[in-house]
C-alpha cells in the first residue's frame, strides 16, 4: 500500500524538547503538565476493533492490524459508525478481511458502514473486502488520508491475443445498487456534501462509486491502477472532482492486438449526472479517460441527459478507446490535453456542446461526432491525427428500438468551427450527411486535405460574416481554487505501457514476466518488469534458445517454445516492494516470480446444427438434443475453441438459433485443473460423459460477466471433453479454457 505520512508530529525526547524552549524549566514543566492533563481529559479513548462494533461517539482506534472477516451479506458490516458530529481516527490501523481467501475475486463482506451527519473518518487502512467502505444517507461526510486499496476485483479472462466478452463492464442500471456486484473501495449512496481528499484506492476493480450524491468535493485523491473505474457517478450532480490521479483504470487492451477498453474509465458519469465540475485531473491510460452517457432514462424517454458538466484542464491521454466520450448530452469540454487515443473526443448525439481550447493530437481521429447538433468547436489545436482531425456524420436510418430517436430530432446539423489550428493532418474536416456548418478563421499547416465532403453535405459556409464567439464560460468554483495544476504522471507514458494481467493493470511496483506476443516462429517475446533490481532465470520448461539468463529491470527476453507447457521461473534481487495483492515484502535476495502458458494438444472436432421452435433448448434441453442426430450444417477440425460471431457463422449459414458441439481428447498429468468456458447463450461441458459445467437457463444471463462459467476438477491420463453451446439470438461466442492449478 502507498504510505501516507503521519498526521501528528513524531515524539521528541523530553530533555531535548525542554532545552529548545526559551522559558525557565519550572514554568515550562508546569505548562507541560497542565497541557498533558487537559489532553488526557479531552482525547478520545483508544479502541480495539471487533467484528460487529458500533461506534456512536468520537474515538481513536488502537494502532495495529485487525484480521476481521466480513459477512456474506453486505447488510452486516464489520464496523458501523452512526450518529452525528463524530470523528473516528484509525491511527493508521489496518483492517484486513477475507483472511480465508487467497484471490481477490473471492473477497467478500462490507468492512465499514457509515450513517449520520458531520462524520469524519481518517487515517484508515482497509483491504480484503467486497466493499471497503459504504456510506448511506450522510450529510457533510468527510473521508481523508485513508487507503482502501486491494479489495475485490474480477479475475479477467482476456489475454494478449484475444478478448473475452465476460470481462466487459455494464453500468446501465444501478437503481437497485447493481454496481455493488463489482465491488468498490468506497461506495457512497444518497450523500449530500461529501468531502473526500488525500485518499488512495489502487489494486481493486472500482475506486470511488457515487450513487445519488450531490454537492460533493472530491480532490487530491489517488484512485489509479484499478481494473475498471477510478471514479463512477450515477445520478450525482453539482460535485467538484479536482486534482485527482485517476491513471491506468483500464482493462480490455493488448498493445498491437486489440483496444476495446471494455467500458473501463478513469472517470464515469452515467445516468442523469448534471452540472459537475471535472478539473485538473490526470486520467491517462484509462479504457476511456472520461466516459459520460446520458443514461437509460434518456434512451427510453428522449428526455434528460448528463448535462452542463464542465470538463476543464484535465489530461485524458493514452486511452485505448476515447480520451473523452460524451453522448446524448450537452457538455463543456475546455482546455484539456487529449493525445494518443483512438478517438480524442467521441460525441455521438451530443447537442449544445462546446469544445474549446483543447490540445488534440496523435489520435486516430481527433473529434468524432455522429448526429450532433448546435456544436461549437473552436480555438483547439489539432496535430498528427492519423485519419482525420474532425469527423462529422450521420447514418441514414435510426435504430427502431430507440425511443430517443423517435422523440428527438437527430439530424446532424448546426456546427460552428472557428479559429482552430490544424497541423500535419491528413484530413482536417471529414463531413457527410450534415448541414449548416460554419467554418471561420481556421488555419492549416501541412494538411493534405482541408475539407473532405460529399453531396450529402448542405449549407457549408466558409468565413461567414457574422459568427459570434460563444465560448467564454465562467466556472465559479475554479475562480478561487488554489491548485490549478494536473498531478504529474509518475509511471511510463504511452499506450504500450498498459499491460493487463489476469487481475488488472500492472502498476510497475513488483517483478513480473509479461508476455507481449508470440511470433509466427513460436518464439515468446517477454517484458521483464519490476522495481530497480536484478533478475535471473531459476529454471524453465518447454523453452529453448533463451536470449539471456540474467539482467536488470526493465528488460526484454525472447525464447523458443518447444512444448505445450511453457514455464519460466525467475528470481528477483532488489529493494522492498508491494506485490499485486497488496502484500508488502522486504528487500529480497531470491524472491521467485514466474510465467506459465499451458496449451495442451487437443484435436477438436466441431459441428454446428440449426434448430427451430419445435426443439427449443430453453424449454426442454433433453428433447432439444435430438437435433444433434441431424446432419450438421457445418463442421471443422481445430486445435482450440475460440469463436466469436457478430452475425452468420458462415456464408449462407444462420446467425441465430444454432448450436455448437465440440469434442476432443486430451492427455494430462495427474492434478487439479480449472475448466472454464465463455459462451453465449447456453453451455454444457462434459468430461468423460459427466457434466462439469451446466448452464441451461438463459434468464440467468443478465450481464456480460454471466457468460463465463468454471469448475475445478481432478484429472489425469486421457480424457474426452464435449462442449455443447446454444445460441438464441444476437452476438455469440464460445471460448474454452483448461488450466492447471
Amino acid at each position: 500500500m502507498q504510505k501516507i505520512g503521519p498526521i501528528y508530529p513524531q515524539p521528541v525526547n523530553k530533555a531535548t524538547f525542554i532545552s529548545m524552549q526559551p522559558f525557565p524549566k519550572p514554568i515550562l514543566l508546569a505548562a507541560i503538565l497542565a497541557f498533558s492533563l487537559s489532553s488526557l481529559a479531552t482525547a478520545p479513548p483508544l479502541l480495539e476493533l471487533k467484528k460487529g462494533l458500533i461506534i456512536r461517539s468520537s474515538v481513536q482506534i488502537k494502532p495495529g492490524k485487525y484480521f476481521l472477516n466480513g459477512s456474506d451479506s453486505l447488510n452486516q458490516p464489520v464496523l458501523t459508525i452512526e450518529g452525528n458530529n463524530i470523528t473516528v481516527d484509525f491511527n493508521m490501523a489496518i483492517l484486513q478481511g477475507s483472511n480465508d481467501q487467497q484471490m481477490p475475486n473471492r473477497f467478500y463482506g462490507l468492512a465499514i458502514l457509515i450513517k449520520g451527519n458531520n462524520i469524519t473518518l481518517k487515517n484508515a487502512r482497509v483491504s480484503g473486502y467486497k466493499i471497503a467502505l459504504m456510506a448511506k444517507g450522510c450529510k457533510n461526510l468527510q473521508i481523508e488520508f485513508s487507503n482502501f486499496s486491494y479489495n475485490y476485483r474480477q479475475h479477467l479472462q482476456s489475454n494478449w491475443l484475444r478478448e473475452d466478452v465476460s470481462d466487459w463492464m455494464s453500468y446501465h442500471h444501478n437503481e437497485q445498487d447493481e454496481w455493488l456486484r463489482y465491488g468498490a473501495g468506497i461506495y457512497l449512496k444518497d450523500c449530500i456534501r461529501p468531502t473526500l481528499h488525500h485518499n488512495t484506492i489502487r489494486g481493486g476493480q472500482c475506486g470511488l462509486m457515487m450513487m445519488r450524491c450531490n454537492d460533493g468535493s472530491i480532490y487530491a485523491n489517488d484512485f489509479s491502477f484499478n481494473s475498471a473505474l477510478g471514479i463512477g457517478m450515477y445520478r450525482s450532480s453539482n460535485n467538484h472532482i479536482l486534482n485527482n490521479k485517476l491513471d491506468f483504470n483500464v482493462r480490455g487492451y493488448s498493445d498491437g492486438f486489440y483496444y476495446r477498453g471494455q467500458d473501463s474509465a478513469g472517470l464515469l458519469l452515467f445516468e442523469q449526472c448534471n452540472s459537475n465540475v471535472i478539473a485538473y485531473n490526470s486520467a491517462t491510460h484509462g479504457g476511456d479517460g472520461f466516459f459520460l452517457w446520458a443514461g437509460q432514462t434518456t434512451m427510453d424517454t428522449g428526455e434528460g441527459g448528463c448535462n452542463d458538466n464542465y470538463i476543464y484542464k484535465n489530461d485524458f491521454s493514452y486511452a485505448p478507446t476515447n480520451g473523452v466520450e460524451v453522448t446524448f448530452s450537452k457538455s463543456h469540454i475546455i482546455d484539456n490535453i487529449i493525445r494518443y487515443c483512438d478517438h480524442g473526443i467521441w460525441g455521438g448525439y451530443s447537442w449544445e456542446t462546446s469544445i474549446n481550447g483543447n490540445e488534440i493530437s496523435n489520435n486516430r481521429i481527433g473529434i468524432a461526432i455522429e448526429h450532433g447538433q448546435y456544436i461549437n468547436i473552436s480555438n483547439n489545436r489539432f496535430e498528427n491525427n492519423r485519419v482525420a482531425a474532425i469527423k462529422l456524420w450521420a447514418r441514414k436510418t435510426q435504430p427502431t428500438d430507440w425511443v430517443y430517436a423517435q422523440k428527438r430530432d437527430t439530424r446532424s446539423m448546426k456546427y460552428d468551427c472557428w479559429n482552430n489550428q490544424f497541423m500535419h493532418e491528413k484530413t482536417a474536416f471529414d463531413i457527410t450527411l450534415t448541414k449548416n456548418i460554419n467554418l471561420d478563421q481556421n488555419s492549416f499547416t501541412q494538411t493534405t486535405t482541408e475539407i473532405k465532403k460529399d453531396s450529402s453535405v448542405e449549407g457549408l459556409v466558409i468565413n461567414p460574416p457574422s459568427l459570434v464567439d460563444t465560448t467564454a464560460i465562467q466556472i465559479p468554483i475554479l475562480q478561487s481554487w488554489k491548485n490549478k495544476s494536473i498531478p504529474p504522471l509518475t509511471t511510463p507514458a504511452g499506450k504500450a505501457q498498459i499491460r493487463i494481467t489476469e487481475w488488472g493493470p500492472y502498476d510497475y511496483g513488483y517483478p513480473i514476466i509479461f508476455l507481449h506476443h508470440i511470433d509466427s516462429n513460436h518464439r515468446y517475446h517477454f517484458n521483464v518488469l519490476g522495481p530497480s533490481g536484478n533478475w535471473r532465470i531459476k529454471d524453465s520448461k518447454d523453452l529453448s534458445e533463451i536470449s539471456s539468463q540474467s539482467g536488470h529491470f526493465p528488460d526484454t527476453l525472447v525464447a523458443l517454445a518447444t512444448g505445450p507447457d511453457v514455464q519460466l521461473n525467475m528470481e528477483y534481487t532488489g529493494p522492498a516492494f508491494t506485490d499485486a495483492f497488496g502484500k508488502q515484502l522486504p528487500a529480497q535476495n531470491g524472491y521467485r516470480f514466474s510465467f506459465r502458458d499451458f496449451t495442451p494438444i487437443i484435436n477438436w472436432e466441431v459441428k454446428w446444427y440449426s434448430w427451430d421452435s419445435l426443439h427449443n433448448p430453453n424449454k426442454d434441453y433433453e428433447k432439444f438434443r435430438s437435433v444433434f442426430n441431424n446432419p450438421p450444417i457445418k463442421k471443422e477440425q481445430t486445435h482450440k475453441i475460440d469463436y466469436t460471431w457478430w452475425g452468420e457463422i458462415g456464408k449462407h449459414l444462420p446467425a441465430d438459433s444454432f448450436a455448437t458441439v465440440a469434442t476432443g481428447t486430451v492427455e494430462l498429468e495427474k492434478g487439479k485443473y480449472l475448466i472454464g468456458v465463455t459462451a453465449d447463450d447456453l453451455v454444457k461441458v462434459y468430461i468423460d460423459g459427466k457434466a462439469v459445467i451446466d448452464f441451461g437457463d438463459a434468464s440467468l444471463y443478465k450481464n456480460d460477466e454471466d457468460a463465463y462459467h468454471s469448475a475445478i476438477v481432478n484429472l489425469g491420463g486421457k480424457h474426452t471433453i464435449r462442449i455443447e453451446q446454444v445460441e438464441n439470438s444476437g452476438y455469440a461466442t464460445l471460448i474454452f479454457y483448461l488450466k492447471p492449478i
